[in-house]
């Protein structure tokens, strides 16, 4: 990630039930990779896969942290996701309000 390691970014993450999709969030929050995992019900993704379009019910995951965390988080992710190339992206927030920065950052920052 080229973003300062103090921006705060959301973090979209696709899991294939709730299950695994809370799963993924309790290890992010407790690891200090987020300060806040969002699950969003069901929804249909549309994609193509080793040549053939595929379509599947997902969870979406959005996690926001710090840039500094991407890394740690996409090991962490990908170490105990079902799928063998999860959704792992990351957009910059740009706009927050002063309180709510201030807690995510002393939510991911373990100093």
């Amino acid at each position: 990630m080229t973003a300062a390691p103090d921006q705060p970014i959301a973090v979209f993450i696709t899991a294939p039930s709730k299950e695994e999709a809370s799963r993924l969030a309790d290890m992010l929050v407790e690891r200090n990779l987020a300060a806040c995992v969002q699950i969003l019900p069901a929804m249909e993704s549309v994609y193509r896969w080793q040549g053939k379009i595929e379509r599947q019910t997902e969870v979406l995951l959005i996690a926001k942290t710090l840039a500094a965390k991407f890394a740690d988080l996409d090991t962490e992710v990908r170490a105990i996701h079902s799928y063998e190339t999860p959704e792992i992206v990351a957009v910059p927030l740009t706009a927050l309000s002063g309180p709510y920065r201030q807690w995510l950052k002393a939510s991911v920052t373990t100093d």
